[in-house]
This record gives C-alpha cells, structure tokens and sequence, in this order.
C-alpha cells in the first residue's frame, strides 16, 4: 500500500511541475484492452465494447468534434479535456480492432523527417 502511494505521489509530482510519463497512452491503452468482457453495468469501457465497433467509432468522432470545436474557439482548458477524451475513444477503438499502439509508434517513426506531401505522394504510389 505505501508503495503504491509513493508511486501515486510520485507521478502527480511530476504532473505538477509539467512533466508527463512518455508511456501514458501505452498504460491506458492496457488497462481498457483489460476492459474487454467486463462488466458493462460497472464499466464505462465495457459498456463501449458491448456495444460494439461502430458505436465506439461514433464515439470517438463526436468528441473529435467536440475537440475542433474548442479549437476554432480558442479555450485551450476545455481542448484539454476534449483532446483527452478522443485519445481515449481512439484508444478503445483500437483495441476494439486489436490494433496495438506499438504499430502506430513505428507508422509515426516511420513518417517523421517526411514532409507531409511527400508521405501524401509515397501512400499514391503503392
């Protein structure tokens, strides 16, 4: 139990002084592939994966709206939050799809140093 508070203490330290763990989205991305087959009465999570892929794919496009709209308004705290909420969404959707984070790691790894016209006119060609 005190480990599991240092840890906890730890972590909102380093949030505090605006520091974030690289593997966030790893982490989440674990825990609600461990959501799958769960209770969707106790379980926001479960409650998306009962009902199934175009529904969490729905989802996840409302709060992409959600997160342009914030953006076109400027309110950088509520695009916080919006912004949180569709990575979430799309994480759960790639785990709906069994598509790991890792393959979208090396997909971005793979891109970087392109410009975006030339990693436009390599997708053409294939």
């Amino acid at each position: 139990m005190a480990k599991k508070k240092k840890a906890k203490k730890k972590a909102s330290k380093r949030l505090e002084a605006g520091g974030v763990d690289e593997h966030v989205l790893d982490r989440l991305y674990h825990v609600i592939d461990g959501r799958k087959g769960a209770d969707p009465d106790t379980s926001y999570t479960a409650r998306l994966f009962s009902r199934g892929r175009q529904q969490i794919a729905k989802k996840l496009g409302e709060e992409a709206v959600e997160a342009l709209i914030e953006g076109i308004r400027g309110d950088k705290a509520k695009l916080v939050g919006e912004s949180a909420d569709m990575l979430y969404h799309l994480l759960t959707l790639w785990a709906a799809v069994n598509v790991k984070p890792k393959a979208v790691w090396l997909e971005l790894a793979r891109r970087e140093g392109l410009s975006g016209i030339a990693e436009k006119a390599s997708r053409k060609q294939k």
